[in-house]
């Protein structure tokens, strides 16, 4: 019997019970669809993290406090991290530059109008960083171009360190927020107040659009209000407050030695020595690129795992029904069995012929599987924070797999066909 007339014979077998066969198919269809979806999530999952942290360099510490939850406040558990610790930090030989920032709220009025903004304080590289990190861009900005800090600015200039250091009480404005304070007038050199105190408009972006998918709908950056994180510690706070400090090392291959140099210097500066146990009780925390892209990367790599054992559980399940199904069939077609064998046929034969039945049933299911998990995806990505990629490779890889699925649950049923003794295989009624 050659190749064509065994599929032949496989589709007339398939055809015998249409409803059986197109029940068997319902389990390779969502096991297969299940593939497809979990190499989508985890796919999107790992895209995720990069994306998450693509702004960290691999040159870069971020150093912040640490916070204790305390009757629903989070608390530092010791000392804050101050602006001026992150000044000193320059002067470690193994630290090439320091950058820092803070939030706060703020009232900023212009003639009458009054807005309640989110004010940010940073540090001269502020715009530059923003640039480099890849979450925003002008409108209408060519996919792929390089990005600079000037690109980022419609009119003026941002902040310069002499400033950041002086305290200067200047500022620089999102395209929203200076359009709802001055209408079509240019706000350049024009002074605004912010809680009661007097700041000079230097810099005004551009209309900005958020390019990162895990960001859009809560960031808002052309309602930004920037200024020096001297004058905004000064203006927005009673107190001082502990503020986010980021570190650029000056060799990436001393990373280790710099962080414990970082480690020495701000345990030095808060007071901090070793317990009864020999251990330092540190109130602040070091983190790099490496640091967070390993623990996001193994969590990713759960999740892909739990959802390849809800696929392997589900190609089981289809594949127990395959073999439940040929069983059935072998049974019933006992008589045929017998007269194939009895006029000619060999066991190879009857072999080939039942394992084509059964990967033509799960080479069917994979395709409407493929299908199905294609068009599931939107779904599964909104589950999934809306990150969810399809790779090329996946669908042939899940195709694949239902095949295999096919002939290895198969394998028994067509064995035990061919097995049979063609006298008794007569007798069979």
């Amino acid at each position: 019997m050659n190749p064509l007339d065994t599929v032949l014979t496989a589709l007339q077998g398939i055809g015998g019970n249409k409803l059986r066969a197109a029940l068997t198919t319902l389990g390779i269809v969502i096991g297969v669809a299940s593939v497809i979806i979990m190499l989508a999530l985890g796919n999107g999952a790992r895209a995720a993290v990069d994306a998450n942290f693509r702004f960290l360099g691999s040159d870069v510490v971020q150093i912040a406090v640490k916070e204790k939850l305390e009757e629903g406040e989070l608390l530092p558990v010791g000392q804050i991290l101050s602006y001026e610790d992150g000044l000193r930090l320059t002067e470690l030989p193994l630290v090439a530059s320091v950058a820092m920032s803070i939030g706060g709220e703020g009232k900023v009025r212009y003639g009458r109008g009054v807005l309640d903004l989110a004010v940010f304080g940073a540090t001269a590289t502020a715009l530059a960083d923003l640039a480099a990190g890849g979450e925003v861009q002008p409108v209408g900005w060519p996919d792929g171009a390089p990005l600079s800090a000037g690109a980022l600015l419609a009119r003026g200039r941002f902040f310069t360190p002499a400033e950041v250091l002086a305290g200067a009480d200047v500022c620089v404005l999102g395209q929203q927020t200076a359009h709802d304070l001055f209408g079509d007038r240019d706000p350049l050199e024009e002074v605004v107040w912010v809680n009661r105190r007097r700041c000079a408009v230097i810099g005004v972006l551009v209309e900005l659009e958020v390019i990162d998918p895990l960001l859009a709908g809560r960031s808002r950056p052309n309602d930004a209000f920037y200024l020096p994180i001297s004058t905004a510690i000064r203006n927005l706070y009673d107190r001082e407050p502990s503020v986010a400090v980021t570190a650029r090392v000056t060799d990436e291959a001393r990373m280790a030695e710099a962080k414990e140099q970082i480690r020495a210097f701000l345990r030095q500066r808060h007071g901090i020595d070793k317990d009864e146990a020999g251990d330092y009780q540190d109130d602040f925390q070091l983190t790099t690129r490496q640091d967070i892209l390993g623990a996001q990367q193994e969590a990713a790599r759960t999740f892909a795992f739990l959802l390849a054992a809800m696929a392997v559980v589900s190609l089981v399940v289809g594949g127990i029904g395959i073999m439940n199904v040929m069983l059935v069939s072998v049974t019933e077609r006992t008589r045929e069995i017998g007269i194939r064998l009895a006029i000619g046929a060999t066991r190879e034969n009857v072999i080939a012929q039942f394992l084509a039945e059964a990967v033509l049933i799960s080479g069917l299911g994979g395709l409407m599987g493929i299908a199905a998990g294609v068009l599931a995806i939107p779904l599964a990505a909104g589950l999934n924070r809306g990150v969810a990629l399809l790779s090329p490779d996946s669908i042939p890889l899940a195709f694949v797999v239902a095949l295999l699925t096919g002939l290895v649950f198969g394998l028994y049923p067509a064995v035990r066909a061919a097995r049979l003794d063609p006298i008794e295989a007569l007798r069979y009624e």
